[in-house]
């Protein structure tokens, strides 16, 4: 039976919510287990003890399609708990999904088993198993470029303009539940994008840039660099999160190297949790095990774990395990954006 677009775009997809369910028993069962449940029973207590430790910054790096697929809450929750303080992601994560969202439009239950031939001339998008509508995503693209329209023209890091996105929410008014980027720019946790133009800001950056030649915003990915650097000098220790790989992966990694360079080296990241589904047979950046990253001075080897699994599964399990044992009762909100708030606003 063939569908016309609304009946394809008319279940949206739900964010699952991590406060309604613990999953400490089921951890605690997965670590008198074996093979993966038993590693991500290891990264659960090694989550935690970042949580518990009062010199920890703890920086989550995002790849994927993960909010589309209804993980948006989990980390929304992690911002407002205070279980994050630094956030990295690609940038399909934050604006064609997070933002996207915010403006309030929907991500739709789909199916792999379909034309897409046919999606293509309904202006239907998919990812695997979801659905979004190429015409709502045009409006993101539009709105990145109004955004960007109202800021002075100059080089600015993607922390600042993904700023100016959550001021843009929190003037505008929020169209959905909830989003990272609005919880972010209230809570402080900055956001980096280190490939902000990949995504649906590009096609909004290039607008803005067309539409004005000779004066306009543009996007600095060293600055990007340099402000994370900033961030692991001034912190005493680090942990990260990773879902997934890519960009976000290596270039939270390199942040070591980078103050070594500097010649103000600072400790290797003390804890590092990876979820992924990838291996390291073909050398890949997502699939390289944190044990390789010891050998570039960027991981310590007393708290590391792999976890290979897909993120819809163990994300949720890990983030519920670690906010139903409490240890982010005692942390501070650190509000890392404030060390940049003199320089930027």
């Amino acid at each position: 039976m063939v569908m016309n677009k609304k009946e394809l775009l008319k279940v949206p997809i739900e964010h699952i919510d991590i406060k309604l369910f613990d999953a400490r028993p089921i951890m605690d069962a997965y670590a008198k287990a074996a093979f993966q449940a038993r590693n991500l029973a290891v990264a659960g207590n090694i989550y935690t003890r970042m949580l518990a430790d009062p010199d920890c910054t703890v920086i989550l790096t995002l790849a994927g399609s993960l909010f589309s697929a209804g993980l948006k809450q989990v980390v929304v929750d992690m911002i407002e708990n205070r279980m994050v303080d630094v956030i990295v992601s690609t940038g399909a994560i934050m604006v064609d999904q997070d933002f996207f969202e915010a403006l309030g439009f929907k991500h739709y239950r789909g199916t792999p088993f379909v034309n897409d031939m046919r999606l293509s001339e309904m202006a239907v998008d998919r990812i695997y198993d979801t659905f979004i509508d190429e015409d709502e995503l045009r409006v993101c693209d539009m709105t990145i470029a109004r955004i960007a329209d109202t800021l002075p023209p100059r080089a600015y890091s993607s922390r600042e303009f993904i700023h100016a996105m959550g001021r843009y929410l929190e003037t505008e008014g929020l169209k959905c539940e909830a989003s990272v980027v609005l919880s972010a720019y209230q809570q402080g946790v900055p956001i980096f994008v280190p490939a902000f133009s990949d995504c649906s800001a590009g096609f909004g950056l290039v607008y803005h840039q067309r539409q004005n030649k000779t004066s306009h915003v543009v996007i600095d990915s060293v600055r990007d660099f340099r402000e994370l650097t900033e961030i692991k000098l001034a912190a005493k220790e680090t942990g990260i999160l990773m879902i997934g790989g890519g960009v976000p992966k290596n270039f939270t990694q390199d942040v070591v190297v980078a103050t070594d360079i500097l010649g103000e080296g600072r400790p290797v990241h003390k804890y590092a949790i990876q979820l992924t589904v990838a291996d390291e047979r073909d050398g890949g950046l997502s699939g390289s095990t944190l044990r390789e990253a010891c050998s570039w001075g960027k991981v310590d080897m007393g708290s590391e774990q792999m976890v290979f699994g897909e993120a819809t599964l163990i994300f949720p399990l890990l983030i519920s395990d670690a906010f139903h044992r409490g240890a982010w009762k005692g942390r501070k909100a650190v509000r890392i954006s404030d060390m940049f708030e003199t320089k930027t606003d």
